[in-house]
């Protein structure tokens, strides 16, 4: 509570809750983290693709499609509600050649 005035200055919102003075911490830097996260999801989408097309015995294609799932901001465990873990999903579709 005595550093709220630093996490103010950071961009980290506190908000109280019932009058048991509980503390939320909420994410604000979703857009700082957005691109990164959408440019390692898609170099994972296409390694995990090029491991299939390997042990398929095919060559990995172009893009067929692509689509971006929600982001999800959730707290790492219930003890350390103030360190979250951000999460998307991306799915992409690959021509597989012979």
């Amino acid at each position: 509570m005595s550093e709220q005035a630093e996490l103010l200055k950071q961009g980290i919102a506190i908000i109280g809750g019932d009058y048991q003075y509980n503390v939320t911490y909420e994410f604000t830097g979703l857009n700082q983290v957005k691109p990164q996260m959408i440019e390692e999801a898609t170099k994972n989408a296409r390694a995990a693709a090029e491991k299939f097309a390997k042990d398929s015995d095919s060559r990995l294609g172009k893009i067929r499609n692509a689509s971006q799932g929600q982001f999800s901001i959730s707290d790492r465990d219930a003890n350390t509600p103030y360190i979250k873990s951000i999460r998307v999903v991306t799915t992409v579709n690959y021509y597989l050649k012979q």
